[in-house]
């Protein structure tokens, strides 16, 4: 019974987002004569261009306008229409949605500015069209948008005069300028579209109902975004999770920078949210994001063209050492590798190549190399199981024809199961052979660093389908994870009664323990006799820390006291910290000390915890720790539950937290094995934060 409902709720929803995007009939609310008018605009998209469908005018001062009949209201039409494009004042736009709910209108754009971007007035205008949407099934997009296109049926029903070429890449974007600026080069470039879709401010459609939407239609292999903001964050990452895994969503996202976030949220009326979570959000639901507008088209591109690589490990043949040094320095600080080449390779390469060529990668085969060695070169690195990936550069040498090199490299476009990328550097010259590149499948660069960072791209954007593909697992069985919580919550219900915040050292720790997380034993002492006395227990060196519900950062008061070898070193210890405590955070402060054994390990300190994003819930921090945890922002982030594959991701990111996996660090730090390291994270990230959550 729920399943079918579901099923039929989905079913409508589909239906009125098929009537909005792929209308049959559609009547323009605020259409005028007035030359220049967004409303006249729309009417003559609509009249003018290869659209099929019925078209009406809505006006009460015109009775014929453009050649269409116009009239008076949306309830006087002769038919319900599948979508009103509504561009009238926003005061009136409540009153016009009513209308167009009452006559059985299956969808509506809102072009309308003025409204939650304008502030208090504008939220309550968009408060009485969601209130007038609730007494029916129509849908809306906008408002504050320029409309949308769907090409392929030659509909415009947006203010931008050029209608795009058909195409299958879906461009849905928070930013109608952009998107006018993106169409117009795309008529240049002769890029196509399957849809263009303004969204505006998101009242009703949003990005998981629009994701879902081209993520079933089969005219788009591609979803391109442009987002400035997410308010529904379990709606978009669910669509996400399902889309990405049959066709790539690329996104580029406003407000990295707090400047751009707080520009983008006067733009949108809406809080764009943490950079950070929302990198972490994208990478869990396998979603890339790109850092230009041009590498959202680039990658849209590459990978419908090339197979994704199994791994970062990149080989790059070239007729130019400086080219080749480009392409590298782009390729290593994001995330990719230079393949090492096998002995059998660098036999095969000497057997032909000049003395002089680089015997390593980048594979320099010198610039006098002809068509002929180039394609014995690639044929070798292609070969070669240590590569995931190949990059082929030219730079145009009187040597060299770049068109029959480019006839002996497409042969390798596809069937080899790597990705084939080429950058030909140059005008004119190397004109004809791009052109046989991009005929068989492979994606052309000007330059050789940009290729680089695509390659990147594609890397990434495997590594986070990787994850999709492996379920989290939380050991706990039902009744263990029902009484940790109660335990748990009891503890922080003691805690909060008495008005604090901020778990004592003591506190965290069982709370920790409560998870499986070991922990280093420790006890509170209230005077120097039970400090030697717990010291005595616990067995020599020990380590003191002031105990207090008030400091957070307890080396800035001098409370802690490392490698006391006797109980004359405790007893100081004891005196020395409750002098410097009271002497920098006063009498109160002060509550006695923690004992602990001092523990040795030739290993790093870490910083692990979780807060809840307004937007996108529990978040994960793991990364370097320590006093200037603060300054070197070493650490990433994850969203929880998280499987192997997740947790032994966050900290691959930066150098520090690389070397704590044990992947890139010094031979003297000998850090445990990935997968205890990686089973505690799970403990930590996954059932504390879904648990403080609830």
């Amino acid at each position: 019974m729920a399943s079918s409902m579901v099923a039929s709720s989905l079913s409508r929803t589909r239906s009125a987002l098929e009537s909005l995007f792929a209308p049959a009939t559609v009547a323009v609310v605020g259409a005028t004569e007035r030359e220049g008018s967004v409303g006249r605009t729309i009417l003559e998209n609509l009249v003018h261009s290869s659209y099929r469908g019925q078209v009406f005018a809505v006006n009460p001062k015109h009775s014929e306008l453009l050649g269409v009949k116009c009239y008076p209201t949306v309830a006087t039409l002769p038919e319900p229409v599948d979508l009103a494009v509504i561009a009238t004042p926003a005061v009136t736009v409540p009153g016009v949605v009513r209308e167009c709910v009452a006559a059985g209108a299956r969808s509506a754009i809102v072009i309308s500015a003025g409204f939650k971007e304008r502030g208090a007035e504008g939220v309550e205008l968009e408060r009485l069209i969601q209130a007038e949407l609730r007494r029916g099934s129509m849908r809306l997009v906008g408002p504050n948008c320029l409309g949308m296109m769907n090409p392929s049926i030659g509909l415009n029903a947006t203010f931008a005069h050029d209608l795009a070429r058909t195409g299958n890449v879906a461009f849905l974007s928070q930013s109608g300028a952009l998107l006018t600026a993106v169409l117009d080069w795309s008529l240049r470039e002769q890029v196509g579209f399957s849809a263009i879709v303004s969204t505006g401010s998101m009242l009703d459609v949003d990005w998981g109902d629009l994701i879902s939407f081209y993520g079933e239609d089969p005219q788009t292999k591609s979803i391109l975004l442009y987002v400035e903001s997410v308010a529904d964050a379990r709606s978009f990452l669910s669509a996400a999770r399902e889309v990405t895994l049959s066709k790539p969503i690329i996104v580029i996202k406003a407000g990295r920078t707090e400047a751009a976030s707080k520009a983008a949220s006067s733009h949108t009326g809406a809080m764009t949210g943490s950079d950070d979570v929302f990198d972490a959000a994208l990478r869990r639901c396998g979603v890339l994001r790109v850092q230009s507008i041009a590498d959202l088209f680039y990658m849209a591109e590459v990978l419908s063209k090339q197979p994704r690589p199994r791994g970062p490990r990149l080989t790059i043949v070239t007729n130019a050492g400086g080219p080749g040094v480009l392409a590298t320095d782009a390729l290593i600080p994001n995330g990719g590798e230079l393949a090492s080449l096998s002995e059998d390779s660098l036999r095969a390469l000497n057997a032909f190549l000049p003395s002089h060529w680089s015997h390593a990668n980048p594979i320099d085969i010198l610039g006098d190399a002809g068509a002929e060695h180039y394609g014995k070169a690639v044929e070798i690195a292609i070969a070669d199981p240590g590569s995931d990936g190949l990059l082929v550069i030219l730079a145009p040498q009187g040597m060299t024809d770049p068109a029959e090199v480019a006839r002996r490299l497409a042969p390798y476009a596809q069937g080899r199961g790597k990705p084939v990328l080429a950058s030909w550097m140059g005008g004119p010259a190397v004109a004809e052979g791009e052109a046989i590149l991009n005929a068989a499948g492979i994606p052309t660069f000007a330059y050789p660093d940009t290729a680089a960072r695509a390659f990147d791209y594609m890397w990434s954007y495997s590594s986070h389908l990787r994850a999709l593909y492996e379920t989290p697992a939380l050991t706990a069985s039902g009744t263990d994870s029902r009484s940790r919580v109660r335990k748990a919550k009891k503890l922080v219900d003691r805690t909060l009664a008495t008005g604090r915040t901020l778990l004592t050292e003591v506190e965290s720790k069982e709370l920790l323990s409560l998870y499986g997380i070991p922990c280093v034993p420790t006890r509170v002492a209230r005077t120097a006799d039970q400090a030697v006395a717990y010291a005595a227990e616990f067995g020599y060196p020990a380590v003191l820390k002031v105990y207090s519900e008030t400091i957070t950062h307890k080396t800035d008061v001098g409370g802690v006291e490392l490698d006391l070898s006797n109980a004359v070193a405790v007893r100081k210890a004891f005196r020395s910290i409750q002098s410097s405590v009271v002497s920098k955070a006063g009498e109160g402060a002060f509550q006695g000390v923690t004992v602990q054994p001092m523990v040795r390990l030739e290993s790093y300190e870490l910083i692990l915890g979780s807060n809840v994003d307004p937007v996108f819930g529990p978040v994960i921090l793991f990364g370097s720790g320590g006093q200037l945890v603060e300054v070197y922002r070493d650490r990433a982030l994850a969203l929880p539950p998280l499987n192997m594959t997740l947790a032994l991701r966050p900290h691959g990111t930066h150098q520090n937290l690389r070397c704590a996996s044990g992947s890139s660090r010094p031979q003297s730090r000998k850090p445990g094995s990935p997968q205890s390291r990686t089973s505690c994270l799970q403990r930590a990230c996954g059932r504390t934060a879904a648990d403080c959550r609830n």
